[in-house]
């Protein structure tokens, strides 16, 4: 085979391919299937980021409880509490959050638009 019969078989196996794809695309897009998960995606993503902004929200009220005590100091409670305020700031996200995720949400629904 020649360099440009191979070049023509591939270009035809990836146009076969994008074929398909686009085929598949249609078909959700007429199904609604493919709108319907983009836009659980772009949901989870806002609730992700709202989720990481009330975790710094969060981090310097719990900093200044005081760990004093038989149980209390030491690197691995300071490890521990940062867990714990990602923790939080997820549970706030989920459970419906400040606010942050709607309008996180809306610009990334109008970039996509424009």
């Amino acid at each position: 085979m020649t360099s440009d019969s191979l070049t023509n078989t591939g270009l035809n196996a990836l146009s076969n391919a994008m074929a398909g794809k686009v085929r598949t695309l249609a078909a959700q897009a007429a199904s609604g299937k493919g709108q319907n998960q983009d836009l659980e995606a772009a949901r989870e993503k806002a609730e992700d980021f709202e989720a990481m902004f009330l975790s710094q929200m969060l981090e310097p009220m719990f900093e200044t409880i005081d760990t004093g005590g038989p149980f209390g100091g030491g690197s691995a409670e300071k490890t521990w509490r940062s867990m714990m305020v990602q923790e939080y700031g997820k549970m706030v996200a989920k459970n419906g959050g400040i606010g942050v995720a709607d309008s996180v949400m809306k610009v990334m629904l109008a970039n996509q638009e424009a």
